[in-house]
């Protein structure tokens, strides 16, 4: 489906942006994505975080999900722009 490859970061026609910050921090907490699925009070699937760590772009709201999921399994308080690159702190998809 073309729509998929509609604007992303930059403006280069892609919505895959690179490995993400989640996933470093959660290398180095030693995290893997069941424990986030594990923690998340929301629907969250492990496809869904697979995606976020690879860099394919989520929607705002599978954001906030892995959001509130990673900071409940690593006892932070991360915003959304240090583990998204593509997301402002608000939460939003930087243009």
């Amino acid at each position: 489906m073309d729509g998929d490859d509609a604007t992303g970061a930059g403006g280069d026609g892609t919505r895959d942006h690179g490995e993400q910050p989640i996933a470093a921090r959660m290398r180095a907490r030693g995290l893997a994505g069941r424990d986030l699925v594990a923690s998340s009070e929301d629907q969250l699937t492990h496809r869904t975080v697979a995606r976020a760590m690879k860099g394919r772009q989520l929607t705002p709201r599978a954001v906030g999900k892995v959001l509130a999921a990673y900071n409940r399994a690593s006892g932070e308080s991360a915003r959304p722009d240090e583990l998204f690159s593509y997301v402002t702190a608000r939460g939003r998809i930087a243009r």
